[in-house]
């Protein structure tokens, strides 16, 4: 099998996971300045074709929004692969490296709190959904 054919599976399936847990692609920088415009809390999945993307990231998103807080919006970039929005959203994460997998709550256009990847990839899905879920219920509504 060609490699770039493999690749491309393999990254329409992590777009596909994610997308099914009801989060949004945002592929270009302009789609990243609407999302991150919303009113609310909007949580950003910073995707990647990583072990820790797909063995911990992924699921723990998929299950930390079945909660009594959430965010209002629930958007990803893809690091990797639209290169130009993922950029564009790394520049809302002030005070924060590029981390991949990683997450970020943003409330009305603002950085409040990352979960950046190494404190994915030393954890369980489980633990994650915890971290992510300590956000919600500090800076999300009731849903």
């Amino acid at each position: 099998m060609d490699f770039n054919i493999y690749m491309q599976d393999f990254v329409n399936q992590a777009r596909t996971e994610i997308n099914e847990a009801g989060f949004e692609n945002l592929t270009t920088p302009e789609e990243v300045d609407e999302a991150f415009s919303r009113k609310g809390t909007t949580l950003v999945m910073v995707n990647s074709t990583c072990g820790c993307a797909g063995g911990v990231a992924r699921p723990a998103a998929a299950n930390a929004i079945h909660h009594d807080h959430r965010p209002d919006h629930l958007v990803t970039v893809f690091a990797g692969q639209d290169r130009e929005a993922t950029e564009k959203a790394r520049e809302y994460f002030e005070g924060y490296p590029p981390s991949s997998p990683s997450f970020a709550l943003i409330k009305d256009g603002k950085i409040q709190k990352m979960v950046e990847r190494h404190e994915i990839e030393s954890s369980t899905p489980m633990e994650v959904v915890q971290q992510l879920q300590t956000l919600f219920d500090e800076y999300c509504e009731e849903y």
